[in-house]
Formats: C-alpha cells, sequence, structure tokens
C-alpha cells in the first residue's frame, strides 16, 4: 500500500469505530404554578369628557371605557362611586363637575346605552357584572349632563373612583 492508501484506510477505520457511551440517569420534575381568582383594571378608563359647551339647554352625551382583565371564570362587578362632588353623601343620582369653586354641573354615568340604568357602586344593585375570560374585557360608561341652568364660563371637572370587586 502507498501512502495515500494507508491515510485514507487509518480515517475509514476511525470514523467506523464505535465510540464508548457513558452511563446515564435520569429523573422528572414538575413545572408548577397556582392561579387564584384576580382582577385588574388593564388599562386607565378614559376620561369622560363632555367637551366644549354652551348653554345647557340640551342633554350632552358622551361615552368612556373601562377595561378590565379578570381570570377565567371568575364573576365580578364594576362599580362607579358618586364622584368627589356629590352634593348628597354617597348618592350617585347627585353627581357634579365643579370649577373648585361653589359652582356645579350636574352629571350622571348609565351602564346602558339608553341612558336609563344609573351605575352605582352597590354589588347586586347598582354595579355591572360580569364574568373573566382571561383577557381583557371592555365596558362603556354612558355619560350625560342633562339640560339645566347653565353655571358660570370655567373648567369643570368630577373624579370618580372605579372599584372592580371579586
Amino acid at each position: 500500500m502507498n501512502r495515500i492508501q494507508i491515510a485514507v484506510t487509518g480515517i475509514v477505520a476511525m470514523a467506523s469505530a464505535t465510540p464508548a457511551l457513558a452511563a446515564t440517569v435520569s429523573g422528572n420534575f414538575q413545572a408548577q404554578i397556582t392561579i387564584q381568582n384576580t382582577c385588574a383594571l388593564t388599562t386607565a378608563p378614559t376620561n369622560l369628557s363632555f367637551g366644549t359647551q354652551g348653554v345647557l339647554i340640551a342633554n350632552v352625551d358622551t361615552t368612556s371605557t373601562i377595561k378590565v382583565t379578570c381570570t377565567t371564570g371568575a364573576d365580578y362587578d364594576i362599580g362607579l362611586d358618586a364622584g368627589a362632588n356629590e352634593s348628597s353623601a354617597n348618592d350617585i343620582n347627585t353627581r357634579r363637575m365643579t370649577d373648585g369653586s361653589s359652582h356645579y354641573v350636574g352629571y350622571n354615568m348609565y351602564s346602558n346605552a339608553g341612558r336609563t340604568t344609573v351605575w352605582g357602586e352597590t354589588v347586586d344593585t347598582n354595579t355591572l357584572g360580569s364574568t373573566g375570560t382571561g383577557a381583557e374585557q371592555s365596558f362603556t360608561v354612558y355619560g350625560r349632563v342633562p339640560a339645566q341652568t347653565t353655571p358660570q364660563a370655567g373648567s369643570y371637572a368630577d373624579t370618580v373612583t372605579v372599584t372592580v370587586t371579586y
């Protein structure tokens, strides 16, 4: 044999040799997680903006959106309080915006497009109930400033607290 044949024969012999296997042992483990019923306001509610108006001789309607994510199957209720400027303590029917002085614009929020069901914070009475899907769910707040005596010109606002009970 010449040198090239010897070299090729040596490479073939090395390639066909069976390497010795190392010993192995195996075991199992579990990946675990515990999911508890929970809810989150996943996006800050949008402001209920009635825009710029003149005299309040007709209803001014607008909407806002609340986005909630709850665990699949979790029952929950969304409540809206009476705001910071209600004329009667905790009375959702007396919501009003103020200019920071003693001037007010009355308004209300409803859970239906016909604006007949006032949205409050008493669970099973005037809140909006739903069941979680595990994904974000959107709920529309229907706002209305009814016709009323128009106060002095200025910027009026109120702060409303959203509560999700689950």
